[in-house]
C-alpha cells in the first residue's frame, strides 16, 4: 500500500477532484512535497500543501514553503517588462540598443525589444566558454550577451532562451527603471499583491526553502540512464544535447557550467537569475496570475492594464523550436500560450509559464482563473509535468 502523505489547506467542495489528484501524486511518489492553488475571479478556492521536504520524511512541507521554480520565473520577469511598456518607458519595436547601447555589437544594432520577449532574438546561448560562477555575475552575463553574434537571423525563427532570457529582459528593465529585475519585481508586483515570490533572496528565507531534488540535465549517453533510453529518439537526442556544451542547445543550458546541486546553494538563491531562480509558493503564483486573469487587478491592486495583457498574449511565434529539438512551442511576449502540446486550459486565451521539472503558473482570462503548482521532486519534462496538467484538467472538469 502506498504511504499516506500529510496534506493540509483548503479546497472548495466543488474541486474535490483536484484534492484527489494532489493526494494521489503524493501517495504514488510522483511528488515528494508540493503545493497547489487556484484563484477563481479573485477568490482562492484551492490552497493545498503536503508531503515532505526530504526523502527521509522527517520534515513536512509547510504552508509557506518556498522552492526553486526554474522557468516559471520567466512569467514574473515578463510582467516587469510589460509594466514599463505600458508606461511608455520601453517600446517593443525600438532597438534594444536604444536602451542598452553595448548591445549593438555583432550586428545587433537594429534588433527590436520584441524579439527578446518572444525568443526570436537568436541569443539562446553564449558561444565562448564562460567560467563557473559566471551565472551569478550579472555584469559578466550581460556583457557576454552584448558581445554575442546571433545564432540565427533574428526574427527568422524562434528558439527557447532558457537561461539568457532573464539576463536579456532583466538588463532592459535595469537600464530603463534603474532597479535590478529582482528589486523591481519585489517592489512593483510581489509586495503590492502580498505574493510570496522572490527572484534573489537573503539567507533569512533559507529556513523555509525546500531543496529541489533531481537533475535538470540528463546524462550525455542514453545508455547511462534506463529512463532516458525509453524516450522517443528526438527527445532522447535533445536530452543528450542539453548535456553537451559544444552544441547550441547544450550551451543554452550549461554554459556557464553548474555543479550538481547548485540550485540548492546559497549562491544560487542570492543571485538574480530571472529566467530560472524564482522561488515561491503555489499561492503566490495563483495570486499573481489570478490578477492577470481579471484584467490585471485583484483586491484593488492593479499590476497591468487589460489591454497590456491582451498585447502580451498575442501570438508571436509557433512551431518547431530551434533549441528544444523541434518541440512545437507557442510564444507570446514573455508567456507561453495554450496549445495541445501544453493544455493549460480548455480556453484558447490561457497563458502562463511552466518550469523544468513540473512547476506551472497560469492565467485563464476567459474563466478568470489563476493557477500555481510548486514541487520539490523534479518530474520529467521541460515545459510542465504530468502532475500539474492533471490538476488543471480536474479543476476545469469541475468548473
Amino acid at each position: 500500500m502506498p504511504e499516506s502523505a500529510p496534506v493540509h489547506g483548503y479546497c472548495d467542495v466543488r474541486f474535490q477532484k483536484v484534492r484527489d489528484v494532489f493526494e494521489k501524486n503524493l501517495s504514488d511518489g510522483l511528488d515528494l512535497g508540493a503545493s497547489v492553488s487556484f484563484c477563481l475571479d479573485g477568490e482562492i478556492v484551492v490552497d493545498l500543501w503536503g508531503g515532505w521536504l526530504d526523502f527521509g520524511h522527517k520534515q513536512e512541507w509547510a504552508s509557506d514553503t518556498l522552492v526553486n521554480l526554474y522557468s516559471t520565473t520567466k512569467g514574473m520577469t515578463a510582467i516587469c517588462a510589460h509594466r514599463l511598456i505600458e508606461q511608455g518607458k520601453l517600446d517593443l519595436d525600438s532597438p534594444v540598443a536604444e536602451y542598452w547601447p553595448e548591445f549593438a555589437q555583432a550586428g545587433k544594432a537594429t534588433l527590436p525589444v520584441r524579439y527578446l520577449l518572444s525568443h526570436q532574438a537568436g541569443l539562446p546561448a553564449v558561444r565562448k566558454p564562460l567560467p563557473a560562477g559566471a551565472l551569478y555575475d550579472w555584469d559578466a552575463m550581460t556583457s557576454a550577451l552584448a558581445e554575442q553574434e546571433p545564432w540565427w537571423e533574428p526574427g527568422s525563427k524562434h528558439g527557447y532562451h532558457a537561461m539568457t532570457y532573464g539576463f536579456l529582459v532583466g538588463e532592459l528593465v535595469r537600464r530603463v527603471s534603474g532597479q535590478s529585475l529582482g528589486t523591481y519585481f519585489r517592489e512593483h508586483v510581489a509586495e503590492p499583491l502580498d505574493a510570496d515570490f522572490h527572484i534573489g533572496f537573503p539567507e533569512e528565507l533559507d529556513a523555509r526553502t525546500s531543496k529541489l531534488h533531481g537533475n535538470l540535465i540528463a546524462p550525455k549517453k542514453s545508455g547511462d540512464s534506463t529512463a532516458q533510453a525509453k524516450l522517443p529518439p528526438a527527445l532522447r537526442q535533445l536530452m543528450q544535447d542539453m548535456g553537451d556544451a559544444t552544441t547550441m542547445t547544450g550551451a543554452a543550458f550549461i554554459n556557464p557550467p553548474q555543479e550538481r546541486g547548485a540550485v540548492n546553494s546559497r549562491a544560487w538563491r542570492a543571485a538574480e537569475i530571472p529566467a530560472a531562480n524564482g522561488h515561491g509558493t503555489a499561492r503566490s503564483l495563483a495570486r499573481i496570475y489570478g490578477a492577470l486573469a481579471r484584467g490585471g487587478e485583484v483586491d484593488g491592486v492593479r499590476i497591468l492594464a487589460s489591454d497590456t495583457i491582451d498585447n502580451a498574449i498575442e501570438e508571436q511565434a509557433f512551431g518547431p523550436d530551434a533549441v528544444l529539438g523541434g518541440l512545437p512551442m507557442r510564444f507570446g511576449l514573455g508567456f507561453m500560450l495554450r496549445q495541445d502540446f501544453m493544455p493549460l486550459s480548455p480556453n484558447p486565451r490561457a497563458f502562463g509559464h511552466p518550469g523544468a521539472g513540473g512547476s506551472i503558473g497560469m492565467a485563464d482570462p476567459d474563466a478568470k482563473v489563476g493557477f500555481g503548482y510548486t514541487l520539490n521532486k523534479m518530474q520529467q519534462g521541460l515545459v510542465g509535468g504530468a502532475g500539474g496538467f492533471a490538476m488543471l484538467s480536474a479543476f476545469f472538469d469541475a468548473l
